[in-house]
């Protein structure tokens, strides 16, 4: 499976120039041969956008020639990439949206938001509510927001319902840059992503955006890793990449009968032991 993971900078709250950008970024990831491509977060809106959140959202009930042009493309190559929903009910989603066959085929909404530091998510979107899988022609796969990602049970929720290859969409900052030799915040994404994917048994790929909004950067560094957790490749900190990863699909056979930690889930008793959590009133001392 060649992957097109593809890092560049959004123009806030510019969709129409966004969608042309996506559409050529597209078009190259196809014309390298690449199998399917990922773009980061919020790619067809930008990150920081407040007030333009309604002015920018697109609807997927009813889709308009943003989400046609889009699901177009996708005739030429299977791609994800991240927007703005306006749900039938006016709530509005920061969610990524899996285009395949001239169709948009699945929309996971992001349900962990992150709002504390120089995040305020919480005050702009709507949570999702579900976390789900969805046919490829490599395998099922699921798709995580950035901080969804730093919740270990979304993968593990994705791997119980038989996912074998995952799909990160972030816009991480650059938070770390300047300390020591690297980006640390790459690095932490480094460190996490391929513990999941070593827990879980399945290849991950992580793309970021890059670029500068109201004074926040962004880092890039966007990578695959295979399902033994292995780092395959990984592009440039900061500057806009198109970078094509070999992801071997096959591993996840292996990795999961020499680790069968999949196997030895126990659902039912993490459901019981939620359930007494939840249920309870008081802490005992």
């Amino acid at each position: 499976m060649k992957v097109a993971l593809v890092q560049d900078t959004p123009r806030l709250g510019d969709v129409a120039t966004n969608l042309e950008k996506t559409v050529e970024l597209l078009e190259e990831a196809a014309h390298r041969g690449a199998d399917l491509a990922l773009l980061p977060e919020l790619f067809l809106t930008g990150y920081r956008l407040g007030d333009l959140v309604p002015e920018v959202a697109l609807r997927l009930d009813r889709p308009g020639p943003e989400i046609e042009r889009l699901a177009a493309v996708s005739r030429r190559i299977p791609f994800a990439v991240g927007l703005v929903e306006e749900s039938s009910h006016h709530l509005y989603y920061n969610v990524a949206a899996w285009f395949e066959g001239g169709e948009l085929r699945h929309v996971h909404r992001k349900c962990y938001l992150p709002t504390y530091g120089m995040f305020r998510e919480g005050m702009d979107f709507a949570r999702g509510d579900r976390i789900r899988t969805f046919p490829t022609p490599f395998g099922r796969a699921g798709l995580l927001i950035c901080e969804d990602a730093w919740h270990p049970s979304a993968a593990t929720l994705l791997a119980l319902e038989g996912a074998t290859l995952v799909f990160v969409l972030s816009a991480s900052p650059l938070r770390g840059l300047g300390v020591g030799r690297h980006n640390l915040s790459i690095d932490t994404w480094v460190q996490l992503l391929t513990t999941l994917a070593r827990f879980h048994g399945f290849p991950v790929c992580y793309v970021n955006r890059t670029g500068f909004e109201d004074g926040l950067g962004f880092g890039g560094g966007s990578f695959a890793t295979d399902a033994a957790g292995n780092l395959l490749a990984s592009a440039r900190d900061i500057d806009p990449e198109l970078l094509l990863v070999d992801v071997p699909v096959d591993r996840t056979r292996d990795m999961r009968f020499a680790y069968p930690l999949l196997r030895d889930e126990r659902p039912e008793l993490v459901h019981r032991e939620l359930g007494r959590i939840l249920g309870r009133t008081e802490e005992t001392p």
